[in-house]
């Protein structure tokens, strides 16, 4: 299908079609209105003069007779206002008027008629068109009045001719911008399809072109692109988690292995339940690797957000705190809460649950001092404008600035982090739960050691979609 066979299926140039026709229309409406308000009231108006004058003559004739209609007739003859006169006799003989013969059509009494009449003498003679009112008068005599009208059909084909001349204008117009703004529409669209098609075919770095003038297909294309974008971060993440899932999965298999071959050679049974209980802890290890994924992936994809209620965070943080305390004072450090009340959200009391105790956790195993003491946690909440603001602080080695992005993905830890047991998904948890929430998770330096921020508003409702 050729471009200009498609401009004229595409909805831009039916909606210009179907508007040009409603123009058509009016505009028609417009100038014929014109043409009655104009052309029409003055061919009354002449029809009335006429009309005027035909009923005074009769009664002049009724009222003095001949002699009386005919000094009216003389008189008026005269003028040289493009009145027409003509009384005949009851023999057809011309008596009085500026029109010497009647004109050649049926002639019946009180009838309205149009009749060439010859204007001018010699060379400049031309013909006009006349148009009167034929009556009988008492005798047998005839009467006929009329105006020369050929100035006043001019001027109506001048109307007239406007009036078409201004509806081609308008068609052709109205077709010729419906096409440029349906070929234009087009190609934007087309440059779409075809930059849709390229990332159909794998190439997800391709986003579809914007033309900055802001209209809606450049909002459309823009949501697109955020989407696109998303997308792409996602199937990166996919991938990424693929590798590291296939990482982290090879090592203990591959130990587990090694340890049961082992236990199997010597036959011994201290050898096969010590390969038994570090397999199980293994195993624990794998199970809770699986159960961080699948709690990041339930959050990501918002099938929590229908079994979201009203929370209050006071109450979360209280019962998070009662069982973190007694690990902080075992390792030599302290748990603090200032969480002031009724910090009501709407959220998922499981979720936000575990993604406190993740920094918690965090806190505890990295949060320790240069001393080499326990760590010393500070936790507090409060109302921020229109969010709920959780902190969790401690005063450890922290992250370098440059990594905190960094560590949210999933299976990212530090070197230095990598001789405490974890398995990277903690700092992940914890934001795919922010976003879950419409919150954010904001990382900072305590100096020293990490503060740890949850935002999450206080609004009774959450969008529907989250926003990364």
């Amino acid at each position: 299908m050729s471009v200009n066979t498609k401009i004229f299926r595409t909805s831009t140039f039916r909606l210009a079609a179907i508007y040009l026709l409603v123009f058509a229309l009016s505009v028609a409406a417009i100038l014929g209105y014109v043409y009655y308000s104009t052309v029409g009231l003055l061919e009354r108006q002449t029809e009335e003069t006429i009309r005027a004058e035909v009923k005074g003559l009769a009664d002049q004739y009724r009222v003095r007779g001949m002699p009386g209609i005919l000094d009216v007739v003389v008189r008026r003859s005269i003028e040289t206002n493009g009145a027409l006169y003509s009384l005949v006799g009851p023999d057809g003989v011309h008596i009085a008027g500026n029109l010497e013969t009647m004109p050649q059509v049926n002639l019946a009494d009180n009838v309205w008629l149009d009749f060439p009449v010859i204007v001018g003498k010699g060379d400049s003679a031309v013909e006009h068109t006349a148009h009167g009112y034929h009556i009988e008068l008492k005798g047998e005599y005839e009467l006929l009045v009329a105006h020369d009208v050929q100035e006043l059909r001019q001027f109506g084909d001048l109307i007239r001719n406007t009036l078409y001349s201004a509806l081609a204008l308008s068609l052709l117009l109205g077709l010729s911008g419906g096409y440029l703004t349906s070929r234009n529409f087009l190609r934007r669209v087309d440059a779409i399809t075809e930059a849709s098609h390229s990332i159909m075919a794998g190439d997800l770095s391709r986003r579809m072109p914007v033309s900055g003038s802001e209209d809606e297909l450049d909002r459309l294309a823009g949501s697109l692109n955020d989407m696109l974008s998303q997308i792409e971060r996602l199937m990166a993440g996919m991938k990424e988690v693929t590798s590291n899932v296939a990482h982290d999965l090879k090592t203990p298999l591959t130990r587990m292995r090694a340890r049961i071959e082992s236990a199997l050679r010597n036959s011994s049974a201290v050898e096969y339940k010590s390969a038994l209980n570090q397999t199980i802890d293994e195993c624990d290890g794998l199970l809770q690797t699986f159960n961080a994924l699948l709690s990041i992936a339930q959050s990501e994809s918002g099938q929590v957000r229908r079994q979201l209620q009203m929370l209050d965070i006071h109450d979360i943080l209280i019962d998070v705190a009662e069982l973190y305390e007694p690990i902080a004072d075992e390792a030599g450090g302290s748990l603090t809460l200032e969480a002031a009340p009724h910090l009501t959200v709407m959220g998922d009391r499981q979720l936000l649950a575990q993604a406190m105790s993740n920094l918690l956790d965090n806190a505890l195993k990295y949060g320790e001092n240069e001393e080499g003491k326990g760590a010393d946690i500070s936790v507090t909440a409060a109302i921020d404008g229109q969010d709920v603001v959780i902190t969790i602080s401690d005063q450890g080695k922290g992250i370098p600035e440059e990594d905190r992005d960094r560590v949210r993905n999933r299976f990212v830890r530090l070197d230095e982090s990598r001789s405490k047991p974890g398995n990277g998904l903690g700092l992940s948890l914890v934001a795919s739960v922010m976003t879950l929430h419409n919150g954010q998770l904001h990382l900072e330096g305590n100096q020293p050691g990490l503060r740890a921020i949850m935002r999450i508003p206080s609004s009774t409702t959450i969008p529907a979609s989250p926003s990364r």
